[in-house]
């Protein structure tokens, strides 16, 4: 017999319309929060920045491949590292499907990472994914844009946060499985999602989630919505492990 909660169709309703109150209030919230996501200040972007892809060299206005509006997921992939964050890469096979729907709507999609092109591709082609995923590795974009660290910013984030991570078992594991250590995992490379706008020939970032951001995407939305909340304990995994 189950330990949860139990209770009639009349009350469960009634619990249920409670709770619904507050999800109408958190979509409000939502709404309010994105009106003011597009009213944030515009930053021009006039350094050059160019990025090494499967066709070629291409510009940060490239990228937008015709469109007024660009976003660019950070998928952490170091340039020594073996592979993706599992964490990214998990989010990344949600993307392919939200190509059209982003595309009908003047937004361009791609993924970008600090490590060198052919790695990108390689792996790449082993997910299976088919959105444009481009390389920052002869690039200061990384740097400048808060997704990859330098020396000096990686002592400073080491000195912040390591230890919390230090002789954590799962984290030892998924720092392995990319090819590095818990170090070069926690300090190198950060996840996040940038937005920028192309108007009258200049660029100009105009929301980012980095460093160290990120929106709840794709499946884990769903997961949510279960009584368990998913299998309690479950890493993430690439999707050729589980």
């Amino acid at each position: 017999m189950t330990t949860h909660n139990t209770a009639t169709m009349a009350e469960a309703r009634a619990a249920r319309e409670k709770l619904r109150e507050r999800e109408n209030e958190l979509e409000r919230l939502s709404a309010e929060i994105a009106r003011e996501r597009r009213e944030l200040p515009w930053v021009r972007v006039d350094k050059q920045y160019t990025f090494d892809t499967g066709d070629g060299p291409r510009t940060l206005a490239d990228l937008f491949a015709g469109r007024s509006q660009l976003l660019i997921y950070h998928i952490m992939f170091g340039p020594d590292w073996t592979a993706a964050c599992p964490a990214c890469t998990t989010l990344a096979d949600q993307f392919d499907p939200m190509l059209p729907h982003l595309h009908a709507r003047d937004v361009t999609f791609i993924c970008a990472s600090h490590a060198p092109i052919d790695k990108l591709q390689a792996y790449k082609q082993q997910m299976g994914w088919r959105f444009p995923y481009v390389s920052s590795f002869r690039s200061d974009y990384g740097y400048d844009f808060s997704a990859s660290f330098s020396e000096e910013q990686q002592r400073e984030v080491a000195a912040a946060v390591l230890d919390q991570f230090e002789g954590d078992q799962a984290m030892i594991e998924t720092a392995a499985s990319c090819g590095t250590d818990v170090r070069g995992y926690v300090t190198t490379e950060g996840p996040g999602l940038s937005a920028f706008a192309l108007d009258d020939g200049a660029v100009y970032q105009t929301y980012s989630t980095l460093p160290y951001g990120g929106l709840q995407l794709g499946f884990q939305h769903y997961l949510n919505l279960t009584p368990k909340g998913g299998k309690e304990g479950t890493r993430l995994r690439r999707h050729d492990e589980y």
